[in-house]
């Protein structure tokens, strides 16, 4: 058999343990039920950018082999509102998982199987026994070598049924809008009814047209619907649509029902200055998020086009360091065509007057991106493609799947780290100079729902953030179903409203539709409605504390700390080295005197750390990367020329407790175990 990432010594896989199933017409599942199946286990949480990376990974693969392989997402939440059932249950409908899923609220499975990172996938034989343990996104091409092996090795020894799954379609649950994302208010004349007023179709919306010329209209991003709707200002009357609503990607006639173009699952919108559209040749800029795009649409012929992206997901630069030793990112120009340079999941888009050009939430590498709309050139802004909070000149800044953006009076961009529930701020200087500040947030692991002082403020995954007029910032709290207010002026932190369904953007509105006062526009998104808040007089102080996200803690030695992480490169694939070491880690701690030797950045994936006595506990934070390209070895053993390359990477958030009689080893799988 051809060398693969397989297990050596044979390990029988551990009982399915949770609370509920889903996606199982009420049915409870087990290994013994499986039998015969090759079981693909997804240990996920529905906040994590790259889990849903590997969700549309996997499709494919589900697809080909749906006789013989069963994936099981098992639901290990990070936040506490991801333990929720009715949560889970939303956000299983709104990625169209088409496959069993494990409520696993405890972490009992995820313990079983020792995950240590989201995602994580375990390959389960027929027989009932683990070949496979794999960390990170992107190992769709080893599994397709690694599935038809099994295939072959099982139905020779005639353990393989082939045959249905157990999944079931659950009850879909909308309406007009489907799990809406963003929104964006048009003024009159800027606004599709400006030409024409339409309703939903083509048939002309009357009355409401004429008044959403008169008071303009809101555009929002129908993302489960994988279009745009342009409502009035009562949020019930649809003045136009905007793509077919069939997922994929096309450009083309957007408008109707003759509507070719196809989007997948957009999420921010801006609205260009006029004069720069006129150049440009389009009014908004959509976060294409799914198709790894930016697009246009022209409000004015009804089109939709690619503005930048090639469709493939980038996974950061391959090659042995994309960063240097002090952790210093490439910030600047990414040469090429804009539509052959590779995005990850843009989720927010918002105009910089200091830039002069439209900045990018890129939440899949975790950085800032911008993008010219007159010229096409794309740059990266600020984060060094490294997950966590770390503050200083943009090529050294850390982020953590950034969803929500803002520009204040000042040109500054606000900006909602959802993954370190945080809010950051990018401070443009009149030389382009870019730093990076935090205003609220501690750490990847810590959240909560507390108002008062900036510094012991709490948030839970926000993801979106607007200015108010006051110059204070409102957040949509996401995970805490509330409004939050943040104040510069004082550095606290209070709530605007609560009992909102998973609020995934806020915007200020000044139109006076429904008062005199200005109002917040809230996109509620779990209960597929945009909804009016009004701005209080009197913010309310809540406190309900300070949350870790809680994962068992590894007992370990004070003193050296042997680190191996194993990789092993798929069938077909070989270590690029000709450039030196592929592999690469990057460790540092919390807090940072756990760490008394071995962190910082450098090549190779074995490392001896040096932990300090004086420290009880905290928490590792590791970063391994391993380049890999396709194709067979030339006679003298080289990659060949234009080979494909793949970069494997995971960031791993290890806690540890010290204790006289604990490891002295730690092993992570990147990809294999033995």
């Amino acid at each position: 058999m051809s060398e693969t990432v397989r297990t050596h010594a044979r390990v029988r896989a551990s009982e399915l343990v949770g609370r509920n199933w889903l996606n199982t017409g009420g049915k409870s599942l087990d290994l013994e039920a499986l039998r015969g199946k090759i079981v693909l286990l997804d240990f996920w949480t529905f906040c994590c950018i790259n889990c849903l990376h590997v969700l549309d990974e996997l499709r494919p693969l589900e697809e080909q082999y749906s006789d013989v392989l069963v994936t099981v997402g098992v639901h290990s939440p990070k936040f506490e509102h991801e333990a929720d059932p009715v949560a889970l249950a939303a956000a299983v409908e709104r990625y169209e998982i088409h496959h069993p899923v494990l409520d696993d609220p405890e972490l009992d499975t995820w313990k079983a199987y020792t995950a240590r990172a989201w995602p994580t996938l375990v390959v389960i034989d027929p027989e009932g026994y683990i070949v496979a343990h794999l960390s990170g996104e992107g190992h769709a091409d080893g599994l397709a070598v690694l599935i038809p092996e099994l295939i072959a090795e099982h139905e020779a020894k005639g353990t393989l049924h082939r045959g249905s799954g157990p999944y079931v379609a659950p009850e879909a649950t909308s309406g007009t809008l489907r799990f809406p994302g963003k929104a964006l208010f048009l003024p009159p004349g800027r606004g599709s009814t400006a030409v024409a007023g339409t309703h939903d179709g083509g048939t002309p919306a009357g009355a409401a047209a004429s008044g959403a010329a008169d008071k303009g209209s809101w555009l929002v991003t129908d993302t489960g619907h994988h279009r745009l709707v342009e409502l009035g200002t009562d949020f019930q009357t649809v003045l136009a649509t905007f793509g077919s609503g069939t997922k994929g990607h096309a450009d083309g006639p957007a408008a109707g029902d003759d509507a070719t173009a196809r989007f997948n699952e957009p999420q921010g919108l801006v609205l260009l200055p006029e004069d720069v559209a006129a150049k440009a040749g389009y009014d908004i800029v959509i976060a294409d998020s799914v198709n790894h795009r930016l697009r246009g649409l022209s409000l004015t012929d009804g089109k939709a086009s690619t503005l930048a992206g090639n469709g493939i997901q980038r996974l950061l630069e391959t090659g042995p360091a994309r960063v240097d030793e002090e952790a210093a990112g490439f910030t600047g120009r990414l040469g090429g065509h804009p539509l052959e340079v590779s995005l990850s999941s843009p989720w927010d888009v918002v105009w910089s007057r200091k830039l002069n050009a439209v900045v990018v939430a890129m939440a899949g590498t975790h950085q800032i991106f911008s993008f010219d709309p007159v010229t096409g050139a794309v740059a990266i802004v600020a984060g060094n493609g490294l997950e966590g909070l770390l503050d200083g000149p943009a090529h050294e800044a850390w982020f953590a799947q950034s969803s929500g953006l803002a520009e204040d009076a000042d040109g500054n961009i606000w900006v909602a780290d959802s993954e370190t529930s945080a809010i950051r701020k990018l401070v443009i200087g009149d030389d382009g100079l870019v730093t990076v500040e935090s205003a609220v947030g501690k750490g990847l692991f810590d959240f909560g729902f507390r108002d008062g002082p900036a510094a012991e403020a709490r948030l839970q995954h926000p993801l979106g953030v607007t200015v108010l007029p006051d110059g204070s910032v409102a957040i949509a709290d996401t995970y805490n179903g509330a409004v939050r207010r943040y104040d510069p002026a004082t550095g606290t932190v209070s709530t605007l409203a609560r009992g909102l369904a998973e609020p995934s953007d806020v915007i200020v509105d000044h139109t006076q539709s429904a008062g005199s006062e200005p109002l917040l526009v809230v996109v509620e998104a779990n209960k597929h409605q945009l909804v009016y808040v009004p701005i209080p007089k009197e913010a309310q102080q809540v406190d309900e504390g300070a949350s870790q996200t809680q994962r068992p803690k590894s007992p370990v030695a004070a003193g050296p700390l042997e680190l191996t992480v194993r990789f092993t490169a798929p069938t077909g694939q070989k270590l690029d080295e000709r450039w030196g070491d592929p592999t690469q880690l990057k460790i540092s701690s919390t807090p940072p005197e756990l760490l008394a030797a071995g962190g910082g950045t450098s090549v190779g994936l074995l490392r001896t750390l040096e932990l300090s006595p004086d420290v009880p506990e905290g928490v590792l934070h590791i970063t391994a990367r391993a380049a890999a390209c396709d194709g067979p070895e030339t006679e003298d053993g080289e990659i060949p020329d234009h080979a494909a390359c793949h970069l494997y990477q995971q960031d791993w958030g290890i806690p540890v407790v010290l204790q006289a009689d604990g490891d002295t080893e730690l092993v992570l799988d990147l990809r294999g175990m033995d």
